[in-house]
């Protein structure tokens, strides 16, 4: 989702200053180079530990989204994977990798940001029918989610494919040392790429995020109504209790889902349709406001393994009986050398 991020950054970098040597400083490039890297491992251990407990049997009996959240950790690991690359040219000032990197790592972006999205729109869905239609719900079986998950894939490679198609290799304006950068640029027109960058705005933040905002309020609801009909003042504690905590989860799931994604899409539409309200900034506010918006898109896929699984009753339901495992084998390990 670093549309302006990866694409620009050798430009911007060249008549600004910024960076290592400029005005920028090099305690701030090195600040936000380990800010990313931190995020980069935290995120990467969070999902890859995500997929390791999640496919264990105890989780694959009991959790009936295991198949969501295998793609979720997948399409959140491979976004992550991009941290690297964007740390090395937000240092070098240049593209070192190429025509294909170009392609495949903005292409990427793009196809994990969708299908993350496209896939926590489906989780919020199954969570709503588990609610609404129980039986109906009960019904979905694990091969027909592997088909959704590959629809859902799908789908966003074929909202990917015009930024693979277009997106070319070009060498900028050469600097005062005589070096020439090299950038990601898209080469079809302005009037066509922001209309691109348009569709994709609904495709992957408002469209998706208004269906889960809607399915969540659907909970929320149905949640009050069938506490509020439970009946009896001895319970009236317990449902105040309860309400509470629906809610607190649903409005942290939603919060956590907007944070994440508004300020960065907010950040690229400015650029792109209100230029002129951004000439008060200086060169260097603007390449720090992109790695703000680019780290808070990279936060949304480190924070989804605990909002997601780590925290869930399923998971808390698997340690325990790990823990319980660990502990008759270290008892039955004491008893053992005792009687020997």
């Amino acid at each position: 989702s670093k549309l302006g991020d990866k694409g620009t950054r050798a430009d911007e970098s060249q008549g600004s200053g910024t960076g290592a040597g400029g005005s920028g400083g090099l305690w701030v490039t090195f600040l936000l180079g380990t800010t990313l890297i931190i995020m980069c491992v935290v995120g990467m251990s969070g999902n890859t530990y995500t997929l390791i407990v999640t496919r264990s049997a105890a989780l694959r009996r009991t959790g009936s989204m295991y198949v969501y959240i295998i793609n979720l950790a997948l399409a959140d690991l491979l976004y992550l994977c991009t941290i690297p690359f964007v740390v090395c040219t937000y240092f070098a000032h240049d593209w070192l990798f190429g025509e294909a990197g170009c392609r495949i790592l903005l292409s990427l972006d793009l196809l994990t940001m969708h299908a993350s999205v496209f896939i926590l729109g489906v989780m919020s869905l199954e969570r709503y029918r588990a609610v609404a239609k129980p039986f109906s719900a009960h019904k979905t079986s694990s091969r027909n989610r592997r088909l959704v998950s590959g629809i859902i894939w799908g789908l966003s490679f074929l909202l990917t494919l015009p930024m693979m198609v277009m997106i070319r290799l070009r060498e900028g304006k050469p600097t005062v040392a005589g070096s020439v950068k090299r950038i990601c640029y898209p080469t079809w027109t302005p009037e066509a790429f922001k209309a691109y960058i348009i569709a994709l705005f609904f495709t992957s933040v408002l469209v998706p995020g208004l269906v889960i905002v809607g399915l969540y309020a659907g909970l929320a609801r149905r949640y009050w109504v069938a506490q509020a009909n439970l009946g009896g003042s001895s319970h009236s504690a317990r449902r105040t209790r309860l309400k509470q905590k629906v809610v607190s989860m649903i409005f942290s799931i939603v919060v956590a889902y907007w944070t994440c994604f508004l300020p960065f899409w907010g950040w690229q539409l400015a650029k792109l349709f209100s230029p002129e309200s951004l000439k008060a900034l200086s060169p260097a506010a603007h390449n720090y406001v992109n790695f703000f918006v680019t780290c808070l898109t990279y936060g949304n896929s480190c924070i989804n393994p605990f909002l997601y699984t780590l925290l869930t009753r399923n998971y808390k339901d698997y340690l325990a009986q790990k823990g319980q495992k660990v502990l008759k084998a270290f008892f039955l390990d004491k008893i053992l050398n005792t009687r020997k």
